[in-house]
C-alpha cells in the first residue's frame, strides 16, 4: 500500500511539472506501468495537459480519451472545450454527442460548461442549426435563466450567426445583463454594418443603469467610426475622460484614433495618439491609416520611422500597407515600390496580395499601366479581383483599350460573386465610348441587358443634430427630401 501510494505521488508529480510533450510521453508510460491509466483523475491531469496548453497536443489528448473506459463530465468537458477553440470545432460536437450517450445509459449529465463550451463551437464554427439544437437543452436544463456564461455563449451564436432578431430575443430574456452582453450584442450590430443600432444599444445600456467597460467603449467607437458619428463620438470621449485611467487604456485610446480618423478629424486623432501613455501596433496601424486617407503620406511614412524609433514597435503588413496607400493617394512610386521591394529584407514580412494589389494602383494612377502588368506578372500569387480592378481603372483614366481588354478577360475567369464581372463590363463599356468605339460599346451595353445587371446603388451617411441620415442613390423615402431638394435648387443656382 505504501508504495502504491509513494508511486501515485510520484506520477502526480511529474505530471504537474509537465511542460512539453517530449516530457509528458514518458510520463505516460509510467502511468501505463504502475496501473494508473485506469484511473480517471490521473489521466485527466495528462488529458487536459495536452487539450489545452500551447505546448499541447489535442490529437494526443483524443488518443487518451480512447482508452478511457468510463470518462467522466470534466474529461469530456476538458475535450470539448479545448476543439470548440481549434480549426476543428466539430470534434466539439463530436465528444457532446458521445457523452450524450453516456448520459443515456449512466447519468452522465451535461452541465453549465459544457453547453457554454458547445456554443463557443458553434458560434466560432457559425453554426446556427447546431446553436439552435444546443439553445433548445440549454431551455431543458433550464440554465438560460440563472447561468451569465450560458446566456453571453447564446447571444455570440446568434451574433456571429448574423441572426440578430434571435439574438435579440435571447438578451430581452435575460432578467440581469451585465456588460459582456451588451457589448457582444452591440458588437453583432457593428459588425453587421448596422453601427446606429449599435449606438441606441449602447443609450439603452446607459439608461438601465450598467456601466460600460473598455470593451463596451471600443466597440461603440467603431460604430461612431462606421456612421461617421462624430458628435457621439465626441460626447464617448468625454466620458471616457471622466472614468479614472480608461483614456490611458490603449485599446479605447486607439479605437478613439480610429473614430476621428474616419469621421474626418484627423487633428483630434493626431491629438489622442500622441497622448497615449504606451501605443502598440495597432495604435500605430490606426494612425497611419488615418494619415493616409487624409493625404498626409509624408508624416505616415515618418510614422513608419517613428513607431521603431520611438516604441521600439515593429511594423507588421497592416501598418506596411498603411503607408502603401499613402503612397497611393499621394502618388508616390517610387517611395511605394521601395516599400514593396523592402518588405521581406528589410522587415521580415513577405508582401500579400493586398500590397502587390495596392502599387499596382499606384502604378495605374501615374499612367505607368506597362509597368503595373510587368507587377502583376511577377506577383507570387493569383491575382485577384482587386488587381485586375485597379488595371481596369487605370486605363478608363488613360484610354488604354488594349489593356482594358485584357484585364477585363482576366476578371471573367476569376470565380467571383458576379459583383466584379458586372463592373468590369460597365468599365469596358465607358473605355469603348471614351475612345470613339461606340460599335463595340453597344456590343457590351446588349450583354449588359441581356443579363439583367444594375449598377450598385451608391450610399452616403452624414451626421446633424447627433443623428446619422443615411441616403442611397434613387431613394426617395428621407423625410425632409423636399426641404434637402429646395436647399440643392439654390445651391445649384450660387454654383451658375
Amino acid at each position: 500500500m505504501a508504495a502504491h501510494l509513494r508511486a501515485w505521488k510520484r506520477c502526480m508529480s511529474l505530471a504537474q511539472r509537465c511542460t512539453t510533450m517530449r516530457q509528458l510521453k514518458p510520463i505516460h508510460a509510467i502511468f501505463l506501468t504502475h496501473g494508473l491509466h485506469h484511473n480517471n483523475y490521473a489521466l485527466s491531469k495528462l488529458l487536459a495537459f495536452c487539450a489545452l496548453s500551447d505546448s499541447g497536443s489535442l490529437s494526443y489528448a483524443s488518443l487518451i480519451f480512447t482508452h478511457i473506459q468510463t470518462p467522466n463530465s470534466f474529461i469530456y468537458n476538458t475535450l470539448i472545450r479545448a476543439y470548440s477553440r481549434s480549426s476543428q470545432p466539430q470534434l466539439a460536437l463530436h465528444y457532446f454527442h458521445l457523452m450524450l450517450k453516456d448520459y443515456g445509459s449512466n447519468l452522465l449529465a451535461p452541465d453549465n460548461h459544457t453547453f457554454h463550451f458547445v456554443l463557443s463551437a458553434c458560434a466560432n464554427a457559425k453554426w446556427v442549426l447546431a446553436g439552435k439544437q444546443t439553445h433548445n437543452w440549454v431551455l431543458k436544463n433550464g440554465l438560460v435563466l440563472f447561468d451569465g456564461h450560458v446566456q453571453t455563449a447564446l447571444i455570440r451564436v446568434y451574433v456571429e450567426c448574423k441572426v440578430l432578431d434571435d439574438a435579440c430575443k435571447v438578451f430581452d430574456e435575460i432578467p440581469c445583463l451585465d456588460a459582456i452582453q451588451w457589448n457582444v450584442l452591440m458588437n453583432g450590430y457593428v459588425k453587421c454594418n448596422m453601427g446606429s443600432e449599435a449606438l441606441r444599444v449602447f443609450r439603452d445600456m446607459l439608461m438601465s443603469g450598467v456601466e460600460p467597460d473598455e470593451f463596451c467603449v471600443t466597440t461603440v467607437l467603431s460604430a461612431c467610426a462606421q456612421t461617421g458619428a462624430v458628435l457621439q463620438g465626441k460626447w464617448i470621449h468625454e466620458y471616457v475622460k471622466k472614468r479614472n485611467g480608461m483614456e490611458s487604456d490603449v485599446f479605447v485610446a486607439t479605437a478613439l484614433v480610429d473614430m476621428y480618423t474616419k469621421c474626418g478629424c484627423i487633428d483630434m486623432a493626431e491629438e489622442v495618439f500622441e497622448r497615449m501613455p504606451k501605443r502598440n501596433v495597432f495604435s500605430w496601424a490606426a494612425m497611419i491609416g488615418g494619415l493616409a486617407v487624409h493625404g498626409y503620406a509624408r508624416k505616415a511614412i515618418h510614422c513608419l520611422d517613428r513607431m521603431q524609433v520611438d516604441d521600439g514597435i515593429r511594423p507588421d503588413g497592416v501598418v506596411l500597407l498603411g503607408v502603401l496607400v499613402a503612397c497611393t493617394h499621394a502618388g508616390l512610386q517610387e517611395e511605394g515600390q521601395l516599400l514593396l521591394d523592402d518588405m521581406e529584407n528589410g522587415y521580415g514580412i513577405r508582401p500579400k496580395h493586398e500590397h502587390y494589389s495596392c502599387v499596382v494602383d499606384l502604378l495605374c494612377r501615374a499612367g505607368r499601366l506597362d509597368e503595373a502588368l510587368q507587377l502583376i506578372r511577377r506577383m507570387p500569387m493569383k491575382p485577384l479581383a482587386s488587381v485586375w480592378g485597379a488595371l481596369l481603372s487605370g486605363c478608363r483614366v488613360h484610354n488604354n483599350v488594349d489593356l482594358a481588354e485584357l484585364a477585363v478577360e482576366e476578371l471573367l475567369m476569376l470565380e467571383n460573386d458576379g459583383v466584379e464581372e458586372d463592373g468590369a463590363y460597365v468599365q469596358l463599356s465607358n473605355i469603348y465610348l471614351g475612345a470613339r468605339r461606340g460599335e463595340d460599346a453597344c456590343r457590351i451595353r446588349r450583354i449588359i441587358g441581356d443579363r439583367g445587371l444594375k449598377k450598385t446603388p451608391g450610399c452616403s451617411m452624414i451626421e446633424v443634430d447627433g443623428k446619422v441620415n443615411e441616403f442611397v442613390s434613387g431613394d426617395v423615402s428621407h423625410l425632409h427630401r423636399a426641404q434637402i431638394c429646395a436647399i440643392l435648387e439654390l445651391l445649384s443656382l450660387e454654383l451658375v
